[in-house]
Formats: C-alpha cells, structure tokens, sequence
C-alpha cells in the first residue's frame, strides 16, 4: 500500500524545498497532498528561491507558482503515514496557524516520521515538540531552536540530522540527504 504525505507549504515557500520534496517522493509512489492555510485543491502558491549573491544573507528571488492539491480545511493528520514541512519564508506565518500546529503535534504525538527543512523548522519550535530533540536548520533558525529545549548542529547545507522520528536539513542542497532518511523512516527501501 502506497504511503500517504502531508507537505506543508504557503506563499513564498522556498521554490526547491517545495518542489523537489514533492516531485522525488511522487516519483516512488508516496501520494503526496501539499497544503497551505486557507487554501484549497487546485489553488496556487507562490515560491521563492533563495539564493547566496555575496551578501551577508540569502537574496530572495521570484519563483513559480506550486500547486494546491488538498483542501486545508479537509485535512485529517491521521490518514498520513508522515509529514514534510518545507522552508521559506511561509514557515515564519503559517506557524502562526493553529491548525498547522495541531498537525504538526499530530505526528510528534503518535511518532509519526516528521522531514523538516530550512526555516520550515520554525514550525517546529512554535508547536514545542523539540524538548530534549538534536537538529538542524538555517543558520538564523538555530537559536529559536535552543530557546525551543531542542540542540542545534550546525552541519554543511549538504547533509540531515536524524533524531527518532524526526529528520531536518539546514537547506535544499540537503535534499538527497534529507529525502533518504526520511523514507527510512517511512519504511520505505530503495534497492539498485
């Protein structure tokens, strides 16, 4: 039976944290349903992609649209096996949504596997689920995550941190990294 994901996202999702999560994970049969606050199936989120330029941050660049498929207001966290909350600036506003928080608790709750990526991590302080956790995120998300009882590690963009049921990179050069703890997680096993 094919595993069901729950992707959060919103406006102004990190464009690569959106798109490669969910294309990879289609693309070995997990039914993945992304979602954003108040929106609905068929409904569209505008990304961004961040990139470093010279500057003392990332510089924010317009992305592509990233495609609704689930009504927010019909999601049930019970019927998915894990949930994946990507990075962006969203993760800084829909973490003030009190369903999203609930989704979130939902999988810490029931040890569920959890992937979070970048500044989605910010969800994940917000909902106080990280006491006693070992993680990783961009480097500005780390001191929330101290405030939050959790332990930052500060690792190459190009790696994931796996404690329990949790898996989180610092951002999208992770992918491959976060994308093959996370089916571990799942139960899922890919052979050559």
């Amino acid at each position: 039976m094919a595993k069901r994901v729950l992707l959060i996202v919103g406006d102004y999702v990190e464009d690569y944290e959106a798109m490669v999560p969910f294309q990879a994970m289609g693309s070995i049969g997990i039914e993945v349903d992304a979602i954003a606050p108040d929106r609905k199936k068929g409904d569209v989120v505008p990304t961004a992609v961040h990139d470093f330029t010279g500057d003392q941050t990332y510089k924010e660049l317009r992305g592509h649209n990233f495609g609704i498929n689930k009504d927010f207001d019909s999601v049930n966290p019970a019927d998915y096996d894990g949930l994946y909350i990507a990075g962006g600036r969203s993760a800084e506003y829909i973490r003030l949504n009190k369903k999203v928080i609930e989704f979130t608790q939902h999988f810490f709750e029931t040890n569920k596997p959890v992937a979070a990526i970048c500044h989605g991590i910010q969800v994940l302080t917000t909902a106080r689920v990280l006491g006693g956790r070992t993680l990783t995120a961009y480097v500005a998300v780390g001191p929330d995550i101290e405030l939050a009882g959790g332990t930052w590690k500060n690792i190459p963009a190009d790696q994931a941190i796996v404690d329990g049921n949790l898996v989180t990179s610092p951002a999208w050069p992770g992918h491959q990294a976060i994308l093959k703890e996370f089916y571990k997680l799942l139960g899922i096993s890919i052979t050559a």
